[in-house]
Formats: C-alpha cells, sequence, structure tokens
C-alpha cells in the first residue's frame, strides 16, 4: 500500500471539490486520533480532492470501490463535511427499547391485547412489534433474541412451565383397564 501521507502531498491538483475550509478542516482532522473507518472516509475525500481515480484510491488505502466511490461523490457534491454525520456499519434495527419490550410481551398473555391465543409464537410477537415499532424482523430472529434475552422475570419462568404442563401426556396403564371392566 502506498504511504496516504506521500498522496496527499504530491499533487498541486488539490482544489478539485472541496473549499479550502473543507480541506483544512479535514486535513486537521487526520491529526486527530479517529476510528480508522472515519480516517478512511477522510483520506478518500482528500484524495479525490487532489485528482487520484477510484481505482488509485482503492489501492492507496485497501478499501472497496462502492467506499471509494460514496466517498468520492460526496467530495464531488460538495459535503465533504458530512464525513462523520453518516453512521458507520449496517443501521441497528434492534434497540434496547424493542428488546424490553420483547421481554414485556412474552411475559403477558396476548389474549391482552386482543388475540384469541393463549401463547405468543415468533410469528405474532414479528407482527405484533411491527406493528408497534415499524420494524419488520423475521420470525426466527424473534425466536433468536428469546433465546439471547435474559429472561429473569418470574413471570416468564410461570410461562415456561405453563407450556410444560400443557404439553404433558398421562400415560395409563392399558392391560389394567381392560381387566376392570
Amino acid at each position: 500500500m502506498i504511504k496516504i501521507e506521500q498522496l496527499l502531498t504530491q499533487g498541486e491538483k488539490s482544489g478539485r471539490y472541496l473549499t479550502k475550509f473543507q480541506r483544512q478542516l479535514l486535513e486537521q482532522q487526520l491529526t486527530v486520533e479517529t476510528m480508522p473507518e472515519y480516517r478512511q472516509r477522510i483520506e478518500i475525500l482528500l484524495l479525490a480532492d487532489d485528482g487520484l481515480t477510484q481505482t488509485q484510491i482503492c489501492r492507496a488505502l485497501g478499501c472497496s470501490p462502492l467506499t471509494a466511490r460514496h466517498w468520492m461523490l460526496m467530495a464531488q457534491c460538495g459535503r465533504g463535511h458530512d464525513w462523520q454525520t453518516q453512521p458507520i456499519g449496517r443501521p441497528k434495527k434492534i434497540d434496547s427499547q424493542y428488546l424490553d419490550r420483547l421481554k414485556e410481551l412474552v411475559s403477558k398473555d396476548p389474549r391482552e391485547f386482543g388475540y384469541s391465543f393463549p401463547r405468543w409464537t415468533g410469528q405474532w410477537l414479528s407482527k405484533h412489534l411491527s406493528q408497534e415499532f415499524k420494524i419488520e424482523i423475521g420470525a426466527r430472529h424473534i425466536n433468536r433474541l428469546l433465546k439471547s434475552i435474559d429472561l429473569e422475570d418470574s413471570s416468564t419462568d410461570d410461562l415456561t412451565h405453563q407450556m410444560d404442563r400443557s404439553t404433558s401426556l398421562k400415560i395409563t396403564d392399558l392391560h389394567d383397564r381392560r381387566h376392570a371392566s
């Protein structure tokens, strides 16, 4: 990989997309301790402003073409100052509020919410929570969340015991019944 400092100081080509103020701000941020992902964004913006191509930037930084293209377009649109406003990675869909609500629902009877069935399933929890939070999560993921959540509530333990009792079978000796007749 090429040293980024060498590329940034190489040419007289700077000022292609960024204003002087934006460029100074970004260069200043490079000296400050930042997360590697943010640092990469800044470097892409500066290299694009210097006139490097997407391929050159990818080789220099070891980033994906998609990342380079995105931040090059941000520079071209004059949005170099937005390097920190966009979150890094896949958006988190499930937060603590969602998990708390999931725990609460599991501990209650679905009939309290107008449903006709006595026990929650992953599918019904998914449907109910998607109405409340406007987030679509599949039943399988809900079931994984239920396994990963630390369900310490005694009401949840009661729910488990109810399920155990409802599925238990009573087996009697058929041989004794025939002789009793």
